[in-house]
């Protein structure tokens, strides 16, 4: 082991103590050292999931309005027919820094974040964005930073009883038949890990509907893997391509032997990372 040496300062910045330099073998051993670490950080992700499932519901009682860019419609009408919608407040308005020409700078990077929305549509999700600024200023950002997200015009007190009037926050509802339900809510840090398909389902009430998740009884559940498609080749109702199938199966079958001659437990990682290369218990967190 190399000990740790002060990097020189730069421009009038204090000298970093990077850590010391080591072989390939004390790396390996301090990464698995850490890496039992991240994958109690995963389960305790996994359980406090699956406690969000369980959390009540508020019941929507009042009529809230948006403009969209057919006009205007209801909250129904934003979940676009599916039964989970995901509501990100951004500022993009008089007032807010950067207006005209940009959103708020943090409100921005979410956005920029955003995965395609095609795989939360195909768990029965949507996500949408709503600021108070009109269509065609919304329309126009969009088109200059290159966004694809729903984003629509708040007309109403929505935003001040769903706790994001003043800072940006994400809401969660469920609809069932006309009726909505309020079930989770993120402001503040909460937000910053929010972008990627994954932690979008997390906080949703179905979660993300794989056989290896915690959730309630009778939840929609699917085999792990076999929904996932290209953003361009989702088709609704459709079942999985069996081509698909197998290659997932072949490769979680590949990973689970690979594991099993190392000596790892058996259901070390119940949702395994990707399906092609699919799971190695002692890989990533």
């Amino acid at each position: 082991m190399t000990a740790s040496t002060p990097q020189a300062a730069q421009g009038g910045h204090p000298a970093m103590q990077t850590p010391p330099v080591v072989s390939p073998q004390e790396w390996e051993a301090a990464w698995q050292r850490l890496l039992v670490k991240e994958k109690a950080q995963t389960r305790a992700r996994d359980a406090l999931a699956a406690e969000r499932r369980r959390m009540p519901w508020m019941a929507v009682d009042k009529p809230y309005a948006f403009i969209g860019p057919a006009g205007r419609i209801n909250l129904l009408d934003l979940f676009d027919g599916r039964r989970q919608l995901i509501v990100y407040r951004a500022f993009f308005e008089p007032g807010v820094y950067g207006w005209p020409d940009h959103a708020c700078r943090g409100c921005s990077m979410v956005a920029d974040q955003v995965a395609h929305v095609a795989h939360l549509n195909a768990r029965d999700t949507t996500l949408v964005f709503v600021s108070r600024a009109s269509q065609p200023d919304i329309a126009r950002l969009k088109e200059r930073m290159g966004w694809q997200m729903p984003w629509f015009t708040l007309t109403d007190s929505f935003d001040a009883d769903f706790g994001v009037h003043e800072w940006h926050g994400t809401n969660v509802f469920y609809r069932d038949g006309d009726r909505v339900y309020r079930t989770y809510f993120l402001n503040n840090r909460g937000d910053e890990q929010m972008g990627n398909t994954w932690n979008y389902l997390d906080i949703t009430p179905l979660g993300r509907q794989e056989v290896w998740e915690d959730s309630p009884e009778g939840y929609p559940q699917t085999p792990t893997y076999k929904w996932w498609n290209w953003h361009d080749s989702y088709v609704a109702d459709a079942p999985p391509d069996q081509k698909w199938v197998e290659v997932s199966d072949a490769g979680e079958k590949a990973f689970r032997e690979e594991s099993a001659k190392k000596g790892d437990k058996p259901g070390t990682d119940p949702q395994p990372g990707c399906a092609h290369c699919a799971d190695d218990p002692n890989a990533g967190s």
